[in-house]
């Protein structure tokens, strides 16, 4: 298929590159003109816009930061919409408000264009191994159409509901990953107030019924105090926010959500947005027995 990717960062990057290895044909579009030369050497072709980048293509796939940097590549001036013909697809792998993802959709809809909300769970391993899970909102006959790429980029691939759908499942697994991470944390501290050694506790919980992938991943770095990022907390502490704003919208009691982001913006105040999410134990290191 023929496919433009904005958005270069480490996962778009190898996002991109995986789709060039499964054989599609490439225009990628980032800020940084530099973002795109190792693309270029394996084949892609450098467009001047994200209009640009949409000419031609039967889908245009984007993973920025947040809903203000999406609307602005997708309906801004040079945006996809200025250059994406009828027929073609706006799949957004990044994490927005699901209110976001609607309202771009019905935008490009009146150009017709269809839009997948189909944010992505996995890391930047995961989208290296091209093992990343997507989980997508809009026509289910569209997103039929779209699993040759979305299969070159992910392995678990679930259509969840219409427009915005996907931005829900999103929220609740940034919601569930981040509450983990923070029981982590609070065992962590629990073991050394003991004087227990945490990953050796690590060890023997990961064999029982409280086992999980971040108990493996962050808990490891917890233990191993490796508090470099993986997952930049910024990006966990934006995730939580949209959590948060959504239950205000609802009127939704979340109050474990409230706590977490809480620590989240804790972790903010002593200047780790960029550290791994793992940090948050620091958070409770630094507060009084």
């Amino acid at each position: 298929m023929k496919a433009g990717f904005i958005g270069l960062g480490a996962m778009g990057r190898a996002m991109a590159g995986n789709l060039l290895c499964a054989g599609h044909d490439v225009a990628v579009w980032a800020r940084r003109a530099e973002s795109m030369a190792p693309l270029v050497a394996l084949g892609a072709r450098a467009a001047e816009s994200p209009a640009d980048c949409a000419r031609g293509a039967d889908a245009v796939l984007c993973v920025v930061t947040a809903g203000p940097d999406v609307r602005q590549v997708a309906l801004g001036a040079d945006g996809v919409i200025e250059g994406a013909s009828p027929g073609c697809v706006f799949i957004d792998h990044s994490t927005i408000p699901p209110s976001t993802a609607r309202d771009i959709a019905d935008a490009l809809a009146g150009r017709g264009i269809d839009m997948l909300d189909a944010p992505v769970s996995g890391g930047e391993r995961g989208a290296i191994d091209a093992s990343l899970s997507i989980m997508a909102g809009g026509d289910a006959a569209v997103f039929e159409r779209m699993r040759p790429l979305l299969s070159s980029v992910g392995r678990t691939l679930v259509h969840v509901g219409p427009n915005g759908a996907g931005q829900v499942a999103k929220a609740c697994n940034q919601l569930l990953l981040c509450a983990f991470i923070e029981a982590a944390a609070e065992a962590a501290r629990l073991a050394s107030a003991h004087g227990v050694d945490f990953g050796t506790v690590r060890e023997a919980v990961m064999q029982g019924s409280a086992a999980s992938r971040a108990l493996d991943l962050f808990g490891g770095k917890m233990a191993a105090r490796d508090f470099s990022a993986g997952v930049q907390a910024r990006l966990h502490h934006k995730d939580m926010g949209i959590v948060l704003g959504e239950a205000a919208s609802l009127g939704l009691a979340l109050p474990l959500s409230a706590a977490v982001w809480q620590q989240l913006n804790a972790l903010m105040g002593q200047g780790g947005a960029n550290r791994d999410t793992s940090a948050l134990l620091t958070v409770l290191e630094a507060s009084p027995i």
